[in-house]
């Protein structure tokens, strides 16, 4: 697979990570972990080098899933992990658990990260949320005495806003803004997407795939267990859902003239919005990793990404998350 370099710094990825966030957290119960192990190395075979996990996932599951899993291919790899939150609570809603960005928190996270993780050295540190009740200033400080001693290669935020970053970055650079962003989610365009390209930090893509629903293969809220979190996902709701649904029958419909998926075919789109941006589709599905794999192969015209964007002008129906939840930004 093709490499990318996130921003201006040294850090080069596969130009599709994986978000292991799935295999353990929000989408049902967990999956088998043996099954996901082999899912994990299946991909380091097809060429990814990127992979993104967080402590709140599970919690400490994930990660410790993650670590076992790629630790023979540890050097050829970059982990991306995250702190920010109490991980004490048993909600397992994003947002839910309480904000945590004090630094005594952070440094204890990345001890546990570490040992999880089964690394000397956290490739990418991210601050998971940002925390109102702590100076973005603190936090970037904190992670640079991680950086200092060791223990951090790279500091990132996530759904962070243009000020946050700027604040941030003047402590200590950030490489790498990870947020949510698809044909389904466009807010970062206006601010954020300019903001980090003017200061050289790298942008990661998670949920490309809207959270599944342009998998084409999607069912109503109702039709969700408790623990999955499209059940609550406003996009799923009743009258939201069928214009969704409406708008992923077109695109389906774009893809199949191109002899793809439009899995494959959300994925170049975002591809193709800039070389500076990696998306991390997230999977437990053998099948649908190649499938994702195979996107960075795809190849869209300027015809192409024009009828897209008619089809969602900006982005889908209904919010990503419900307000309490929203990032502030």
């Amino acid at each position: 697979m093709q490499k990318r370099r996130l921003g201006k710094s040294n850090l080069e990825v596969s130009a599709l990570g994986l978000g292991c966030m799935g295999m353990s957290f929000s989408y049902g119960p967990p999956k088998d972990k043996q099954e996901m192990t082999l899912l994990l190395r299946a991909a380091v075979e097809r060429g990814v080098t990127f992979f993104d996990t967080a402590e709140v996932y599970g919690p400490f599951t994930n990660e410790e899933l993650v670590g076992q899993a790629l630790a023979p291919f540890r050097k050829q790899l970059v982990i991306a992990t995250k702190f920010g939150f109490d991980v004490s609570g048993s909600d397992q809603r994003p947002g839910a658990a309480a904000l945590n960005s004090r630094p005594e928190n952070i440094k204890q996270a990345v001890e546990g990260s570490l040992r999880r993780l089964k690394v000397d050295v956290i490739d990418l540190l991210y601050q998971h949320r940002v925390d109102p009740d702590v100076p973005i200033e603190d936090v970037a400080g904190a992670v640079k005495e991680l950086i200092d001693e060791g223990k951090v290669r790279y500091f990132g935020l996530s759904e962070a806003g243009p000020d946050v970053i700027r604040r941030a970055h003047a402590v200590q650079p950030v490489s790498v803004l990870q947020t949510e962003y698809s044909i389904f989610e466009r807010a970062v365009e206006a601010e954020v997407l300019p903001t980090v390209r003017e200061l050289g930090i790298g942008f990661v893509a998670y949920s490309p795939l809207g959270r599944g629903f342009l998998t084409a293969a999607v069912k109503p809220a109702a039709e969700y267990p408790a623990d999955d979190m499209r059940g609550w996902d406003e996009r799923w709701q009743p009258g939201n859902y069928e214009r969704n649904a409406e708008a992923i029958r077109q695109l389906a419909a774009l893809a199949g003239e191109k002899g793809i998926e439009v899995t494959q075919l959300a994925l170049a789109w975002l591809l193709a919005q800039g070389d500076d941006i990696v998306p991390i589709p997230g999977t437990r599905s053998p099948y649908r990793l190649a499938e994702n794999v195979a996107a960075a192969d795809v190849e869209l015209t300027a015809e192409d990404l024009k009828r897209i964007g008619d089809v969602l002008p900006s982005g889908a129906y209904g919010s990503r998350y419900p307000a309490a939840f929203m990032p502030q930004w």
